[in-house]
């Protein structure tokens, strides 16, 4: 289904009846629906970043409900074209402030594939309405994705965003991982400690200290 060792870690996922109906529901949604992002790019964050290659995790909360903005990256959008996203424009403010990279590019694909998995709790939305497909298995889902990167021996730097995000930490309990979390960078809470929490500087120095390439963010 997603082409790399992903497939074998989530096998047992893959057999349990949540899943089962979870696909029954996204099969009727994206007959009847417009549903983004494009159902080939559910999974595109597991293909671009391996289990073995993912350093970094970037958890988000459900896609981008626009036209062309959601292909199944947290926080990235496909289409330059597309409206720019409030968090996503925040984000790149603090990447500016943290790091001093301009980035104008909307597409964050260059970060997956440098081991950074960018991973929605729900992976599906409706046009037009945020959090539509809340609680239909997403979330088991994505806690089994969160949990099997727990087991890993080597460093995993979680970079957690808003209460959504946060609420994951029970699920991070190996000490070799590290955590950084702050305010959700969306512009109702993005001056309640986004701003200033160096996300990006932070990572790469925990990259550092184990001897891992550092990020070109």
């Amino acid at each position: 289904m997603i082409n790399n060792d992903w497939d074998i870690k989530l096998e047992n996922e893959y057999e349990k009846t949540y899943f089962d109906t979870l696909q029954t529901f996204l099969t009727k949604e994206y007959s009847e629906q417009t549903v983004f992002p494009p159902q080939n790019q559910l999974y595109r964050a597991l293909e671009l970043t391996p289990y073995k290659e993912a350093t970094v995790v970037i958890l988000g909360q459900d896609p981008y409900h626009g036209v062309n903005q959601a292909h199944g990256l947290s926080f990235s959008v496909a289409d330059k074209k597309a409206k720019f996203p409030p968090s996503l424009r925040n984000i790149f403010k603090e990447l500016s402030s943290d790091v001093g990279v301009e980035r104008t590019d909307l597409d964050l694909t260059d970060w997956a594939e440098q081991g950074v998995l960018m991973l929605n709790t729900v992976l599906s939305v409706r046009e037009g309405a945020a959090g539509s497909h809340r609680k239909q298995g997403w979330e088991q889902f994505t806690d089994a994705i969160i949990k099997l990167l727990n087991e890993k021996e080597e460093q995993v730097i979680f970079i957690l965003w808003g209460n959504d995000a946060k609420k994951k930490t029970e699920l991070i309990t190996n000490p070799v991982h590290k955590i950084i979390e702050s305010a959700h960078p969306s512009p109702l809470a993005v001056r309640h400690g986004f701003y200033g929490s160096k996300p990006f500087s932070k990572a790469n120095a925990y990259l550092e200290e184990i001897g891992k390439a550092q990020i070109k963010w």
